[in-house]
């Protein structure tokens, strides 16, 4: 345990920190997942959606520094590879 006050300053810093990551990658993963749902259902309106919801998620957590852009880039080039697949299968 810290004793010094700077040091348990930072430990409650990162605490808080650590809580805002989560909670937004907790907001992306949902946001993923209703995606997919709305794939594997083969509703292209609904995906669309969904995806434009993702897309602005991953986007949102890329600014607040928790994903790092490049990450971001991937997850947002794959999602968007899922919904041209299922536009093509229809």
């Amino acid at each position: 345990m810290a004793n010094i006050k700077s040091a348990k300053k930072r430990i409650r810093t990162i605490n808080k920190k650590t809580a805002r990551n989560i909670r937004v990658k907790n907001h992306v993963t949902e946001a993923e997942k209703a995606f997919l749902a709305a794939v594997q259902t083969a509703d292209v309106e609904a995906a669309e959606k969904a995806f434009r919801a993702a897309e602005k998620k991953i986007m949102q957590a890329t600014a607040k520094g928790t994903m790092h852009k490049n990450t971001a880039s991937r997850k947002v080039a794959r999602l968007a590879k899922r919904l041209n697949d299922l536009k093509k299968s229809n």
